[in-house]
């Protein structure tokens, strides 16, 4: 237990420390790139002087380095910012304050974040359960005709874009069909089933691209395992195949696919800007996107390092489950 616990305390730090860079790096990146932040902020009608007042209330005047001093500041005990007529005070974790809206980018991101999650989460459950049910179908019947097909079908996803998939259900389950009404975001906590099935197109949608990656993943994997030697002696002794294949080889062979998966729900949160876009649900990657087109940096920067965290965050937690997996691991 000492062993596990010390492997989690090294994750954890490593963790904190790779967040802290991603902090270093983004902020530099975006508020050290040329252009006029105030000029941008306060329009193009704005006079010298209006441009310069501007320039003052957001402290763009002060060096790079004590700006970002001011930054971490505030994630860690909060900070008051001064928005012309008066004082807004932003608790910690406070990543600033919108430069269109005078607005909390905390709050921002909290409104959000349950649209995203909600998407990740239900598509997460999907990609898996056809993924590696298809992967491991897959190596299975490996020179069968079923396998030919399931790997066609695997090309054939990861080949197509999501806002194909997405338009093509919408049209014929929501157009031709009419089984389902076109998505509209309602909350978990309004109304449990309507949040369900307003989702099931997006997570449709979201699920199919990435579980053609877990499939192709999931088979590679399986194949090999099931080479090694031990399955030829589990074989020799006469174990079922489907014993071999569910027991032995497939715990062997998801390993990776923790790791894939680890990636693809950090990446999501904030990547599913397709998705999010084709099916209107106001999510954290839309929002990225028109914070991009606006130039409104502190939103920029603090949609960037909550993606960045969940990034983190996934791949700590694949790590934990490694250990789980193999003990093996904890001496590494």
């Amino acid at each position: 237990m000492n062993g596990f616990t010390g492997f989690v305390l090294r994750r954890t730090v490593g963790a904190a420390i790779t967040l802290l860079a991603i902090s270093v790096i983004v902020y530099v990146v975006f508020y050290a790139t040329p252009g006029n932040v105030a000029q941008i902020t306060c329009g193009p009608r704005c006079s010298p002087e209006q441009v310069h007042q501007v320039a003052r209330q957001l402290n763009l005047d002060d060096p790079l380095f004590v700006r970002y001093g001011h930054f971490l500041q505030g994630l860690v005990a909060g900070q008051d910012y001064s928005t012309g007529t008066s004082v807004q005070q932003c608790s910690a974790p406070c990543l600033g304050l919108s430069y269109q809206s005078d607005q909390q980018v905390t709050q921002l991101i909290w409104a959000k974040l349950p649209v995203s999650l909600s998407l990740v989460a239900g598509a997460m459950v999907l990609w898996l359960i056809l993924g590696v049910g298809t992967g491991v179908l897959s190596a299975w019947r490996r020179g069968r005709f079923s396998e030919r097909v399931l790997t066609g079908l695997t090309l054939a996803g990861t080949a197509t874009p999501v806002f194909v998939i997405g338009l093509v259900l919408m049209i014929v389950v929501c157009g031709e069909l009419r089984l389902l009404p076109f998505p509209q975001y309602v909350a978990l906590t309004d109304d449990p089933e309507q949040w369900a099935w307003n989702l099931l197109l997006p997570w449709l949608s979201l699920a199919l691209i990435e579980a053609a990656a877990f499939a192709r993943l999931t088979r590679a994997s399986m194949l090999e395992t099931l080479a090694e030697d031990h399955i030829r002696t589990f074989r020799a002794y006469g174990v079922g195949e489907r014993s071999i294949v569910g027991r032995h080889a497939l715990r062997g062979a998801f390993a990776p696919v923790i790791a894939l998966n680890a990636n693809n729900v950090g990446s999501a949160i904030g990547g599913a800007v397709l998705t999010e876009t084709l099916f209107g649900l106001p999510g954290i990657g839309q929002e990225l996107v028109h914070a991009v087109k606006v130039v409104d940096l502190p939103v920029v920067v603090g949609m960037v390092l909550v993606i960045g965290f969940f990034v983190v965050l996934a791949n700590a937690v694949a790590d934990v489950l490694y250990a789980v997996a193999d003990r093996r691991v904890v001496l590494t």
